[in-house]
Formats: structure tokens, C-alpha cells, sequence
């Protein structure tokens, strides 16, 4: 049995995910990496808060963290698996107490075999078939369960994935199949006896012990209430007769031994079952959670519209930092962009005025998108990326070893070294830690590169000279964003179409704590509006 909710013809197992995507990633590396997650995943976590994502999908639960983990770092590229998650969802949020009851009935389940845990008998063939009889007499619970949603709710559903998953349950959980089951598991309790036949081999020792099925008592009741003879012969172990006693164990563990071993094969296969199906259900049950916390925080979600690779398609409108929301726990300021045919965004503006929370939104959006989840935006439709890439500044390094240029070309080199001509990279400040005439050339040399060879760029700088440099070619390809203010310095924290802007810290700062039209005799044009590294 398979559940199928997340790809129409396979399971999604993490773990085989991670090595599918780090083979991917690394191709000359082999299969043993030393981790399976994708290479940039810390910096990823770091520069887009996805953290704060990924606890808010958890609930605190440490499974459904790691499972959220996984699907949105791992991100798909084929349309037709982000359009079945989406209609699986949708499912889930129209039908949410029911698949609930679901993934609980699966985390049960599961917990339920392991405290049937192994004992020291259970080396032994008799001990396995003990335990083995004993889970599948809970399984069985579980999936008379699972066949009874199905019946009852099951027309509720209207995806793909979930008529699949409860047709097949009514196939093959039928009446007839769970009256065999219980009937064998009954026969296996062994309460008057085990039949066992055998041959004699070699030196008449026993060989092709093969286990019986009890013989069917025919008579009528009151014959079987009389006494009767032995049907044949007996012997009686004297209860102090230990060799006896483990030889009749031997001879017992000789019969059962092929039927403990297909039992427990058969409890391997359904709880193989469950697991995967808790599995599946677990990143639906974290979109639930994540999507209950923003409703409640009044922002809105859609299902973004993916377009192939190559498409050149980018717009949405009210899109927002999910973890911003999260962590502020209020509502925050969404923005809006048409840059349809362009592979370049740069925004420059003000400290504090929204161009990190507009990038970092625009990350975390993509990612969503290509994890088959909702987005956090009023419309979203774009492209869908082999790959997101962040270059964002660091601090100093403590041991002294680089400055913090040499760090930022090493990061550079690494992404270079694994970035692609459908991927996406996102820039934060970048090449500020040298002077400006140097930074804004290493910027606009690597820059024009990616985006000449299609990788869309979205870069948020205070470099005037690079940003004012690439707005002054009128390129086709680029879109130019600032962060809007009022008229009064006050900022919306919305990013708005515009030419590149001349600002400094200085300056933000001085506004900051004076404010614009502060009576203070400072030369307020003696601050330079020239950038020079952020």
C-alpha cells in the first residue's frame, strides 16, 4: 500500500530525497557528503529566517519540523508535482479535523509497535511470532479505522492524491480481507497446540519441519463434551525436566519458524505503511499550522500560478515576509512588482525602509512556491528555479585570518562554482566592505554575468555608483526599486519602482534621531549622500 500524497508515482522519504538533491547538487562528489541537505542550507536558514518558518509549521513537534525542513529546502521544478500538492492542500484546508485525525491515527499507530518492544525472547522464532501477532492485531485496529474514514468521507475529497489514497484503501482493506486476517491471527494464539510435521533425515535427525493447520473439530457439541481417548500417543515431561522442556522449545521453534518470519515481514510492510503516511501527512499538518497563524494574524495567502524554467516570469502582488509576520506577530506592509522579462532587480534607499524584508520575501516565496505550498501573497506567479543562492554581508571574522572582502569573494566562488542559468541569487549589501569605486565594478562585473546568462539577480545595495552605473544603460532586462518615503521622512516599508536613490548610514541615522525637520543647527548638508559600503 502507498500513499502518494506528495508525487503521483513515489513516496517521499526524506532521506532519499536529501541524497537525490545533494547528488544533484554535487555531482563529482559521490554519494557520501557530509551532509544531505543542500550545501547552501545554513546560509539559506540565516539570510531568509526560515526558522521562524519552519517552527511555526512544527507546533513543536520535532518531526514536523524536520519533514518542513526538508520539502522547502529541497524545492521541485516540475509544474505538475507543485499543482498536485496544491490541490492535496486544498483538501487539507477545506477537510482539516479529518486529515488530522488521520496523521494522529498514524503517529498512534506507530507508537503503538514500538511499545511492543523486543524482549530476549524475542531471538527466538516462538518469541518473534508472539509479538508479531500482537502488532497486527493493532494494526488491524488501525486500518478498520482508516476504511471507515474512507467510507464516510472520503467523497469530501476532491484531489487527486486523496481519491487515490482512499480508493485504494477500500480496495484492498475489504470485509473479506479483514475477516481472513483475524481468522489466521486467532489460529496463530496456538491455544490447543502447534501441529508440526517433519521427516527424518541423517542420522535420524529431524529435517522440513514444516508447521500444520489445526485439524477443524466436526463433531457435535455434545460429543465433544464427553471424555475421549488419546487419539494417539503421549508423554508427559516431568516438571523438573529442563533438557526435555527446551528440546519441545527447539522442535516448536523448528515448526514456526517460516510463519514468524512472513508475519513479521507482513508487520514491516504496514508499518512501513504508516510511516510513510505520517510522513506525508506530516508537511500538510505543518502548512495547516503555519497557514492557521497567518490567518490569524489577518495576512492574506494564495496559491502561486509556476511557470517553466525559461519563462521569464515574475509578478505578484502583496507579497511579505511570512517570518517578519511571525515573529512580530502582526500584520506587515506587503509590495507589489510586474518584472515579467527581466533577470535583474536592484533596489537601493533608505536604512530601515523594507529592501532586505522585500528580498528576503521574494526568497521565501519562491521557495514556498516550489515546495507545493501556499505563498504568502495576495498574487504570485513566477518561474520555478533549480536553485536559490544568497550572498548576503557577515560580521568580522573573529580569528583575524581575512578581511571581510576576502570572505565575500569566497562565498562569491563557492556559489559560482555551483550556481546555474535557472537558479536564483539574491544580494544583500554585498562587496560594501572595500571602497565604493571597487565594490560597485566587482558588483556590476558579477552581476551582468549572471544575469546575461539567465540567472534571475535581485540585489540590494547602497552602492550608488553600480546601481546609478546599471540604471544609466537602460537595460531591457533590469528593473530598478527603491524604498518609498514620505514627503515628512516617515517610511512605509514599501519597495516601489524608481531610479536608483543616493543615501548613506550617516544620513539615515541623523534622520532617525532628529528627525528631517529637526531645529538643530547641524549643517544637514554636510552629510554625504554618497554611499560608501552601506
Amino acid at each position: 500500500m502507498k500513499a502518494f500524497l506528495m508525487y503521483r508515482d513515489r513516496d517521499f522519504d526524506p532521506q532519499q530525497v536529501l541524497a537525490r538533491r545533494a547528488k544533484e547538487i554535487r555531482r563529482d562528489q559521490g554519494p557520501n557528503l557530509e551532509q544531505l541537505l543542500p550545501w547552501n542550507e545554513q546560509a539559506l536558514r540565516q539570510d531568509l529566517g526560515l526558522d521562524i518558518l519552519f517552527n511555526a509549521m512544527a507546533a513543536e513537534d520535532h518531526f514536523l519540523f524536520e519533514v518542513a525542513k526538508v520539502a522547502v529546502l529541497s524545492s521541485i521544478t516540475d509544474l505538475d508535482t507543485i499543482r498536485y500538492r496544491q490541490h492535496v492542500f486544498s483538501d487539507c484546508s477545506k477537510q482539516e479535523a479529518i486529515v488530522r485525525d488521520i496523521y494522529r491515527l498514524a503517529v498512534e499507530t506507530i507508537e503503538g509497535e514500538r511499545k511492543n518492544y523486543f524482549s530476549f525472547f524475542a531471538r527466538y522464532p516462538s518469541g518473534i511470532l508472539s509479538r508479531a501477532v500482537s502488532v497486527l492485531q493493532m494494526f488491524v485496529g488501525s486500518l478498520k479505522t482508516l476504511r471507515t474514514i474512507a467510507d464516510r468521507h472520503g467523497d469530501k475529497f476532491e484531489s487527486d492524491g486523496f481519491r487515490r489514497l482512499f480508493a485504494m484503501l477500500r480496495q484492498e482493506l475489504s470485509e473479506e480481507y479483514f475477516a481472513r486476517i483475524e481468522k489466521h491471527l486467532k489460529q496463530l494464539k496456538f491455544r490447543k497446540g502447534v501441529l508440526i510435521s517433519a521427516e527424518l533425515g541423517r542420522g535420524n535427525n529431524g529435517t522440513n519441519y514444516v508447521l500444520r493447520k489445526p485439524h477443524e473439530d466436526k463433531r457435535h457439541w455434545i460429543a465433544r463434551l464427553l471424555p475421549q481417548k488419546t487419539p494417539g500417543y503421549t508423554f508427559v515431561l516431568h516438571p523438573r525436566d529442563e533438557a526435555g522442556a527446551r528440546a519441545l522449545s527447539e522442535l516448536r521453534d523448528q515448526g514456526v519458524n517460516l510463519v514468524a518470519n512472513a508475519l513479521a515481514q507482513s508487520t514491516d510492510h504496514i508499518l512501513s505503511f504508516f510511516e510513510m503516511l505520517r510522513t506525508e501527512l506530516a508537511f500538510y499538518v505543518g502548512c495547516l499550522n503555519l497557514h492557521r497563524q497567518l490567518s490569524d494574524l489577518r495576512q492574506p495567502t494564495c496559491f502561486p500560478a509556476p511557470a517553466p524554467p525559461g519563462a521569464r516570469k515574475l509578478s505578484f502582488s502583496g507579497v511579505y515576509d511570512a517570518c517578519l509576520a511571525l515573529s512580530a506577530r502582526r500584520k506587515v506592509v506587503g509590495n507589489d512588482l510586474d518584472a515579467d522579462g527581466k533577470e535583474l532587480i536592484v533596489i537601493t534607499g533608505a536604512n530601515t525602509g523594507g529592501k532586505s524584508t522585500f528580498m528576503r520575501s521574494l526568497g521565501l516565496a519562491q521557495l514556498m512556491m516550489q515546495a507545493g505550498m501556499f505563498v504568502p501573497a495576495e498574487t504570485f506567479a513566477a518561474e520555478v528555479r533549480d536553485g536559490v543562492f544568497t550572498h548576503y554581508k557577515r560580521g568580522e571574522d573573529v580569528t583575524m585570518e581575512s578581511g571581510k572582502l576576502d570572505e565575500e569573494l569566497r562565498r562569491m566562488s563557492a556559489i559560482i562554482d555551483r550556481i546555474t542559468p535557472h537558479s536564483m541569487a539574491l544580494f544583500n549589501e554585498s562587496f560594501a566592505a572595500t571602497n565604493e569605486r571597487e565594490g560597485s565594478e566587482i558588483a556590476r562585473q558579477i552581476t551582468n554575468a549572471l544575469a546575461d546568462s539567465g540567472v534571475k539577480v535581485c540585489f540590494v545595495t547602497h552602492l550608488y555608483e553600480f546601481a546609478h552605473g546599471l540604471c544609466a544603460k537602460k537595460m531591457p532586462n533590469a528593473a530598478f526599486l527603491r524604498a518609498e518615503r514620505q514627503a515628512d521622512g516617515t517610511r512605509t516599508f514599501r519597495v516601489i519602482e524608481g531610479e536608483p536613490l543616493q543615501t548613506s548610514y550617516g544620513k539615515d541615522v541623523y534622520d532617525g534621531v532628529f528627525g528631517p525637520k529637526h531645529p538643530h543647527p547641524v549643517d544637514r548638508r554636510a552629510i554625504s549622500t554618497r554611499a560608501v559600503g552601506g
